[in-house]
């Protein structure tokens, strides 16, 4: 459930469909809104800023997707490690489940490339040697991500972060179940996903070479398509390797080898994070200047506004509800005296002084 933004807001304010408490925290504006449910804005009782997604209606009453979820989640809060964004609470007994991840006010992969184009080489190498660290300590705690792309990758000012690893399998079964289809983003598949067979911590790894790819020039190795042609190529990899001979000669031969066939043919995240480190030619902790200044710029904006998002034009008070509609006070109408007849009294505006002021007046008064 990547953030779905657009590169001209951080965040909207919220709408009367939206809650605006779950789980006691206090939503403050909607992030974003994905396949899975909607992200939102708030922050803990210590004032920490945290990106809280609450999982869509349909999930949450799939009993098969409660219990992988609470699994995955379980699994995922065990997760520590450098450029991961850790999941730091969570519920999946209530009416919708959420979890809370810790806040990171990025820009992400796929917007960063649409709105600015490809990152600088060195910047790409960084970028998926940060990556292939996140993927060592997302391994090591028995988690595999299955759903790597660019949209769940933080461009950040201290660096590149992972996001939403290890929620994806847990809506496989779910989905599945219902429509027999392909799960995950297909174009960053690996050729085993793509055809069903059983996944291993390599499958994360070849996601990675093709996002490098992508961030470095823009291109997918596999060509131009929508993404049902794409993952048609890959699975058929096997006969037909892509062409990597227009990709610059620093990133070639580390595509060469995430992109194998062969999941064991393709190198661990920490062989990959060292093999980046030394063809990138910078420390790997240093990101001074490490993005394009514009790419910088706008990640310093959504900072900006995530420290002082709008307030919340639904009054305090409000319950939640999807039929809530904020309406203006109503404002009384002026009265229009009654026309004076024979025989009756005209209506006063002060209180009457008495019962008969309302009554009609006696003949001759």
């Amino acid at each position: 459930m990547g953030h779905a933004l657009s590169v001209n807001a951080i965040h909207t304010p919220l709408s009367p469909e939206d809650p605006r408490d779950v789980g006691g925290y206090r939503l403050l504006a909607k992030i974003g809104e994905g396949g899975m449910g909607a992200v939102y804005l708030s922050r803990t009782r210590g004032n920490q800023p945290v990106a809280l997604k609450v999982i869509r209606r349909e999930f949450a009453q799939d009993p098969e997707f409660r219990r992988r979820f609470q699994q995955e989640v379980t699994a995922a809060r065990r997760v520590q490690g450098y450029h991961v964004v850790p999941v730091v609470d969570h519920d999946t007994t209530g009416a919708l489940p959420w979890l809370a991840t810790a806040y990171v006010p990025g820009l992400p992969l796929d917007e960063a490339l649409t709105a600015y184009g490809p990152l600088p080489l060195p910047a790409a190498l960084q970028l998926a040697g940060c990556v292939a660290e996140a993927l060592r300590a997302v391994h090591a705690a028995g988690v595999i991500h299955r759903d790597l792309k660019p949209s769940n990758i933080l461009l950040g000012a201290e660096g590149p972060w992972v996001i939403d690893f290890g929620i994806a399998r847990a809506t496989d079964a779910t989905q599945l179940t219902r429509s027999g289809g392909l799960i995950g983003t297909p174009q960053y598949m690996s050729p085993e996903q793509i055809g069903g067979a059983g996944l291993t911590p390599a499958t994360d790894v070849f996601s990675l070479g093709l996002i490098a790819a992508v961030a470095a020039t823009g291109r997918h190795p596999y060509g131009d398509g929508g993404a049902i042609t794409l993952a048609t190529r890959i699975a058929a990899t096997e006969q037909r390797r892509p062409d990597l001979s227009g990709y610059p000669d620093g990133l070639r031969p580390l595509l060469e080898r995430c992109l194998a066939p062969d999941p064991a043919a393709r190198p661990t995240p920490a062989e990959l994070a060292e093999l980046c480190a030394q063809a990138s030619g910078r420390p790997a902790r240093d990101f001074t200047g490490w993005l394009p200044e514009p790419t910088a710029a706008e990640i310093a904006r959504r900072a900006r506004a995530a420290a002082t998002p709008e307030p919340d034009p639904m009054p305090a008070s409000a319950a939640y509800s999807p039929t809530y509609v904020p309406r203006r006070p109503r404002r009384a109408a002026p009265r229009k005296p009654l026309p004076r007849r024979a025989g009756v009294r005209r209506w006063c505006w002060a209180p009457p002084r008495s019962p008969r002021s309302w009554w009609p007046a006696p003949p001759g008064d």
